[in-house]
């Protein structure tokens, strides 16, 4: 079975502006996209920007159905969210809201289409660095940054595959049937990663 697509598995090669563009100006471009949702109000900010994202996905070509894809989760939030500001406050703020939530979204998806891991957990590294004169080691940060994203993906694909295998016993509506494999499954993937960083001396002092 294959591994469920998730935001932190988009990642595509390529040779486009995105691609080339470094990091850390994606991830500051980023947070300035995240200040000016919270200033900005109104529907119509809020659709300009996912204007510009969907511009943005498209210049990096993330893949439209690839992307749709990754966003499924997200787009199911965003449907109820719309529903129940629509319910309480009017069709502008909901506009508002799916807008300014989705825009974020596929932005931070673009970042993670374009940008390899390796590439943005050294960048993690390098913005740790005036954190060393604390006694904080950034190579350190970085190994548990990238121990994490490299995790998430594996966490859903174990959640997958619990799921077929309960669904094909006749059980996927019994919660233990899900929850108790998933953990222990989850659990011994965790214990033979630490084991297996044992061996190799990463994380003594």
């Amino acid at each position: 079975m294959s591994a469920p697509v998730t935001l932190l598995g988009l990642y595509r090669p390529g040779t486009t502006v995105l691609h080339r563009t470094p990091v850390g100006a994606k991830l500051l471009a980023l947070a300035v996209m995240g200040v000016v949702v919270v200033v900005l109000r109104g529907p119509v900010s809020g659709l300009v920007l996912l204007g510009v994202a969907v511009l943005l996905a498209a210049l990096g070509r993330t893949g439209t159905r690839r992307t749709l894809r990754a966003l499924r989760p997200i787009l199911l939030v965003a449907v109820v969210l719309g529903g129940i500001q629509l319910w309480r406050f009017g069709p502008p703020v909901a506009v508002e809201v799916v807008a300014d939530l989705l825009s974020l979204v596929l932005a931070a998806t673009v970042v993670t289409a374009t940008t390899a891991v390796d590439t943005m957990v050294d960048a993690i590294a390098r913005a740790c660095g005036p954190l060393r004169r604390l006694g904080v080691s950034p190579e350190r940060v970085a190994f548990a940054m990238a121990l994490t994203i490299r995790a998430i993906p594996q966490v859903l694909e174990v959640a997958a595959e619990t799921r077929q295998a309960a669904r094909a016993r006749g059980l996927e509506r019994d919660p233990r049937a899900l929850l108790v494999p998933m953990v222990v499954r989850t659990v011994g993937r965790a214990r033979a990663t630490g084991d297996a960083l044992a061996a190799r001396g990463l994380g003594d002092d």
